[in-house]
């Protein structure tokens, strides 16, 4: 799939050296195609880290998909250069009124706080409500997925006794339904997370549907009826060394980690892990592009006065 991204995003550079089709603005308006308009709220703390992983996971079909990254007025990012964010990122405000074909909500550092305490809570939760409204379908990753079922649903998350780390398989459940479609019986997932929602809160719910879970992890997909809610609690879009270079960065921090399960071969941290999870990003981004977004959305976006 052909990503529209602006000129001189650094993340681009690096998508083209992986061979993946990137589109500048300039090739873009050449061509007679509305393209699919997603607006993606980055959360996580390296924002072009996870920049570059969510475009590299949305490359594979040949949708034209123009992307623009969303930030928060209420909180100011540490760890990502203001000028990056300035460039590159606009404000909820910036683009109230417009309609969007997709959204993603991506995790953030936040999940030991309870939902209200978190400085941006309530920009997120307005975010979230004008979504419902505004957005034809929107996914959300990690904590973005337990807030996005706890603000919709009312599904609490709880804490674990230890952090979940590592790569673990799921079981694949109902293989008609068309985010699943072409996917084997077990999958393997990253995850790293401190909390979890659990599938007998999310089994009240008639709307919802557990898509994948496993026997370790827990939840991975949740899906709403209509497919307008998509719950990832789990991170397909992870590279290869993102838990190695976590594991890495905890231990320079003096937090003593274990080591990411099912991820060092022999379970050797000096050992080049093993990449067991790109079918499951490419299939998922790829099937919600399709048949959430791209078969679903109205061809004419319009935009509120």
């Amino acid at each position: 799939m052909p990503i529209k991204v602006q000129n001189e995003l650094p993340a681009r550079a690096i998508l083209e050296s992986e061979n993946i089709f990137v589109m500048d603005e300039k090739r873009a308006l050449s061509q007679d195609i509305r393209p699919l308009q997603l607006v993606i709220l980055n959360l996580m703390p390296l924002k072009e880290e996870t920049e570059l992983q969510i475009l590299r996971a949305l490359s594979n079909t040949p949708l034209q998909v123009d992307c623009t990254f969303l930030m928060l007025s209420t909180y100011v990012s540490k760890n990502t250069s203001a000028s990056h964010i300035n460039k590159f990122y606009v404000n909820f405000e910036d683009i109230r009124k417009h309609k969007y074909d997709g959204m993603i909500i991506t995790g953030a550092p936040v999940e030991n706080m309870e939902f209200e305490d978190v400085d941006y809570w309530e920009e997120l939760k307005s975010i979230m409500d004008w979504s419902t409204t505004h957005v034809h379908s929107t996914l959300h990753i990690c904590w973005g997925a337990q807030a996005g079922l706890y603000f919709h649903y009312g599904i609490p998350k709880y804490p674990r006794e230890k952090k979940l780390n590592g790569v673990y398989s799921h079981k694949v459940l109902h293989h008609k339904v068309p985010l699943v479609r072409g996917l084997d019986d077990y999958v393997m997932c990253p995850h790293s997370r401190y909390t979890e929602v659990r599938s007998e809160d999310i089994r009240k719910h008639e709307d919802l549907n557990i898509l994948a879970e496993s026997e370790e992890a827990g939840v991975l997909l949740v899906a709403n009826e209509d497919g307008s809610r998509i719950f990832i609690q789990g991170h397909p879009e992870y590279d290869r060394m993102t838990l190695n270079n976590e594991f890495h960065r905890d231990q320079v921090r003096g937090l003593n980690p274990e080591l990411p399960c099912h991820y060092y071969p022999d379970d050797n941290p000096e050992n080049r892990p093993v990449l067991t999870w790109r079918n499951l990003s490419n299939t998922v981004y790829a099937n919600w592009l399709n048949y959430y977004v791209y078969q679903t959305t109205p061809y004419i976006l319009t935009e509120e006065e």
